[in-house]
């Protein structure tokens, strides 16, 4: 979810891999061991749970999570949770990262040391304050000085407990004094309008029965403070839970008698001190945290360009695509966004056509084609990631979903055997889950998605093109992607391609690994498969699968999947599973007299309907036709005074739902948008908030069927598969060439000493691949001025928004650190550029 910026997207994306937390504290019961989970958080709200790992106090998550962030925050947070059966499961310590020091981090494997969680030291949120200092002249004549503290608002405060039920308490004190007054309680909202005025005597009237200047008392006026206090009105017997604090001095107001400006809430620095760090051990992370910055289209055109047309250079080494992955440290680096471009602008065949035949003609062994991590396998790794998930969903998971529920035991390891297992029972459980996967995939060749097929058929023609003596490496060069890098590592950590919702336990991790070994060794169709294990076991237990059936099932999958005239996948049609989970949704009033009230239900989406049920696996209780979802809206929080709110509407109501967090929420408006996209009926305009009371309370008009006040959120691409954005692909492609300008530089600096010098290669320029220097160097020229272009376009943009930014604002609240580390880099650059 992009947030506008005067013209300007900016996105915010994390992915992160949990690894495991060790030297927990232990249990002060007799087993010491813990059942803990950990929990990712923005600021205060809770967007991931991992599974929980059962008595351990080194508990390994090996979890991976990645989500757009649809708004700001100021941390990222961390728990580790001890589950407790009879109370609130109780949490044993935190890693928070603040925003600005995310970047430290970028991408590497990092232990944490756990900080002790304190309430006073959990806030968020911002406040909206105005102060104002007068003369008063009382009844008697003696001129007294008052002070008024107005509280506006505050936004994003916390849910506690489900609820937010906050006031504030506004406080003037000094060394000498405290006086503290009360605003209303605000129910059920976390973005409280209180808009309440609170009087307070600066100075006293007897000290100014002779004089009735201020300046003389402002030393006095210097040494006090005006303090907001939020809090949550609890219902509990523990009292009202502190939401956050900020102090302003008075002297803020030497310059001028009113002030107003915009504040984060701060921790409440109450003296007590902190258990030491490494009483509650440690937590490995990996976090990578991405900030687009985009422009509009018009921008990236020449770059974007120069990109498209790769596929058409000759040589594609001379190509910009091609020059991105030689000057990325990784290959992967550069492959994610190239594909993602390339897909979106319908050029993904032709791109990786090209430089696989390239690699191709550089392979001198056809045993090792396409085995190495080049741009082209990371490449079309990436395309099956994107274009192939709903195709793997479709062909593994209720297989892997009957392994993970059954629990058979498989181990056919003699050395692992748990007593009173037997080895050959575990033999005929493993040979069954084998051959039920193998089935699944040897029969989906007809759903294999088109663009996987295209891309298959021209691989397997430059490998035939250049190994005519060898029959088999149309085949292998084939399904050294599709089983190799595609159903195989999915068999083994179905988690990282959300067949499962977690890590899976370890029989059952260790049931996956033996058919993922056994399946990758049918799909490589070697000719002594045997003697390709190193386990004697794995060898015996392959004796089951010599039988030509099943090289004869291989063959003709991969015929089937890499032929051009083959059938086209859109003739099967079988509903896909897009998502599905636990929501809340309020009654829609299709009775007459019921109770319009809100329920937990088993949310469903599948590219032909949208259901919910009572529980996961029931008949549906409702079903919404893909065809009669008119529109997918967020629902204004007012309406119902809970967060995280979205509409679906269709001919004759809307159906109001609940979302756990702010991802999950726009996770489900983006799906539900994408697959009711190309619906004739979609609506152009829509009510933002709910019918309640007779009327509508955004526009106030009272029939029910009056049509909608705002025009609904712009389209997004219909295709529920590729979801791109090409514009924010470019501008990562630009960011990846600025970071590497040295090694662009070196590149150009080796065509020009290739050119030159016909001899043994530098070894500083060894590394390139440069079959023609001269166009190489060509399009690393326009390669430079293109990135320079926007440089220059990003420079000015930060330059005309320093200017115009002001601290304190509602966007940049007072206490914003990112902003302020900004206007420090700012500050430098300017200093510098004069």
């Amino acid at each position: 979810m992009a947030v506008e910026d005067e013209g300007l997207r900016v996105f915010q994306s994390v992915k992160i891999k949990i690894g495991e937390a060790k030297n927990l504290p232990s249990y002060p019961g007799p087993s010491k061991m813990r059942d803990c989970y950990c929990t990712v958080n923005l600021d205060q709200e809770e967007v991931f749970r991992t599974k929980i790992v059962e008595k351990s106090l080194c508990p390994f998550y090996g979890e991976d999570f990645y989500c757009e962030i649809p708004r700001s925050f100021r941390h990222l947070s961390f728990y580790i949770f001890d589950r407790d059966v009879f109370r609130r499961d109780s949490i044993i310590g935190k890693v928070a990262i603040q925003k600005e020091d995310l970047q430290k981090y970028h991408n590497r494997d990092t232990w944490f040391q756990l900080q002790h969680v304190d309430a006073d030291s959990e806030v968020q949120g911002k406040v909206h304050l105005e102060l104002r200092l007068s003369e008063v002249i009382t009844d008697t004549g003696v001129v007294c000085h008052k002070l008024a503290t107005r509280i506006v608002e505050c936004q994003g405060l916390p849910i506690v407990n489900g609820q937010c039920d906050p006031y504030a308490t506004v406080t003037l004190a000094g060394p000498f004094r405290s006086e503290a007054k009360k605003t209303k309680v605000k129910r059920k909202t976390n973005n409280p309008q209180f808009d309440e005025v609170f009087y307070f005597e600066v100075t006293r009237p007897c000290s100014y029965s002779k004089k009735s200047h201020f300046d003389f008392e402002e030393e006095d006026v210097d040494k006090l403070e005006i303090r907001v206090d939020l809090w949550n009105a609890s219902n509990l017997k523990f009292g009202d839970e502190f939401l956050g604090e900020l102090r302003i001095p008075l002297k803020v107001l030497r310059q001028s008698s009113s002030y107003e400006a915009w504040y984060f809430l701060q921790p409440r620095d109450n003296g007590s001190k902190s258990l030491k760090p490494d009483d509650l051990g440690s937590l490995r992370l990996n976090v990578v945290y991405t900030e687009d910055h985009v422009f509009s289209s018009d921008y990236y055109r020449p770059l974007r360009d120069l990109l498209l047309k790769s596929a058409d250079v000759e040589p594609v080494s001379a190509s910009a695509a091609h020059i991105l992955g030689e000057v990325c440290r990784e290959k992967q680096e550069a492959a994610v966004p190239l594909v993602r471009l390339f897909l979106h602008y319908g050029r993904i065949v032709p791109f990786i056509s090209a430089i696989a035949s390239a690699e191709v003609t550089r392979t001198q062994d056809p045993n090792t084609i396409f085995r190495g991590n080049s741009l082209a396998s990371k490449c079309i790794d990436e395309t099956m990631k994107l274009a192939g998930m709903h195709y793997l969903h479709v062909t593994l998971k209720p297989a892997i979903e009957e392994i993970c529920q059954s629990h058979k035991s498989c181990e056919i390891d003699p050395v692992k055997l748990k007593d009173g297992e037997n080895l050959e029972n575990n033999m005929e459980n493993l040979r069954q889950y084998v051959d039920r996967v193998f089935h699944a995939i040897t029969e989906s060749g007809v759903s294999c998605p088109t663009v996987m097929c295209d891309i298959f058929f021209s691989l397997r023609e430059a490998a035939a093109k250049r190994f005519q003596d060898d029959p088999d490496v149309r085949y292998t060069a084939v399904s050294s992607f599709i089983f190799l890098r595609f159903f195989a590592p999915a068999i083994l950590s179905p988690n990282l391609f959300q067949l499962t919702p977690h890590h899976t336990d370890p029989q059952t991790s260790r049931t996956l690994t033996l058919i993922s070994k056994t399946v990758q060794t049918l799909g490589s169709l070697s000719k002594s498969k045997s003697a390709s294990f190193k386990e004697s076991y794995m060898a015996t237990f392959y004796e089951f699968f010599n039988e030509q059936k099943y090289a004869d099932a291989v063959k003709n999958f991969l015929d089937l999947i890499s032929s051009s005239g083959r059938r086209d996948p859109k003739s099967v049609e079988q509903p896909i599973l897009l998502k599905e989970g636990f929501m809340i949704k309020r009654a829609q009033g299709r009775k007459r007299f019921g109770m319009k009230n809100f329920k937990k239900r088993w949310f469903r989406l599948t590219n032909h309907e949208f259901t919910y049920h009572k529980s996961k696996g029931d008949q549906p209780l409702y079903s919404i036709s893909i065809e009669n979802i008119l529109a997918v809206e967020k629902l204004e929080e007012e309406s119902f005074k809970m967060k995280n709110m979205f509409q679906v509407i269709q001919p004759e109501r809307a159906l109001y739902i609940q979302a756990n967090n702010c991802v999950e929420a726009k996770d489900w408006i983006d799906i539900l948008t994408k697959v009711s996209q190309c619906n004739q009926k979609r609506l152009t305009v829509y009510h933002p908030s709910a019918y309640l009371g007779g009327h509508w309370l955004c526009c106030r008009a009272s029939s029910d069927s009056a049509p909608g006040c705002s025009p609904c959120t712009s389209g997004l691409p219909a295709n529920i598969q590729l979801d791109i954005d090409g514009d924010r692909e470019t501008e990562r492609i630009y960011s990846l060439f600025n970071s590497y300008m040295s090694k662009l530089e070196k590149m150009q600096e080796a065509c020009g000493s290739k050119s030159v010098y016909d001899g043994p290669e530098q070894e500083e320029y060894s590394t390139f691949v440069i079959d023609d220097p001269q166009e190489t160097y060509k399009t690393l020229k326009q390669v430079i001025a293109g990135v320079g272009a926007l440089e220059q376009e990003h420079a000015q943009y930060k330059r005309d928004k320093f200017k115009k930014t002001r601290y304190g604002s509602q966007e940049h609240p007072i206490g914003d650190k990112s902003f302020q580390s900004y206007i420090r880099q700012q500050s430098e650059t300017s200093t510098h550029s004069i």
